[in-house]
């Protein structure tokens, strides 16, 4: 069974940062496409960032680039998403999800529909 555990979700002041990480059990992270999401009540999942691990190619939503970094550490099949310079807008639920296989990076891989494994995601809030 796959589970996607996120943690280092919090409150913090806006220009501040925060460190989320995604473990992953019963799925290595070789071969796979990884992606961060956000949710804010009343509106649809939206990407935030994504790699691709064969390759290590990256994407960011606009919205977040230059302030986001997402990395992964296949040793302990963990994902990583930086965040710096959090603004309220920033404010939201954060998901990651994977999914297996042998890819280039796309920006495909910030739509929600191309994942099979969801974790149950992490509140971040980002005070003004």
């Amino acid at each position: 069974e796959v589970q996607l555990v996120e943690s280092g979700g919090g409150l913090v002041q806006a220009g501040g940062s925060l460190r989320l990480s995604c473990a992953a059990s019963g799925f290595t992270f070789d071969d796979a496409a990884i992606g961060w999401f956000r949710q804010v009540p009343g509106k649809k999942r939206e990407g935030v960032s994504c790699i691709t691990t064969t390759d290590g190619a990256t994407h960011y939503a606009d919205s977040v680039k230059g302030r986001f970094t997402i990395s992964t550490d296949n040793a302990k099949n963990t994902a990583y998403l930086e965040m710096n310079s959090l603004k309220a807008e920033d404010t939201a639920v954060y998901y990651c999800a994977a999914k297996k296989g042998i890819y280039s990076g796309s920006y495909y891989f910030l739509s929600t529909h191309v994942y099979d494994y969801w974790g149950q995601g992490t509140q971040v809030t980002v005070s003004s």
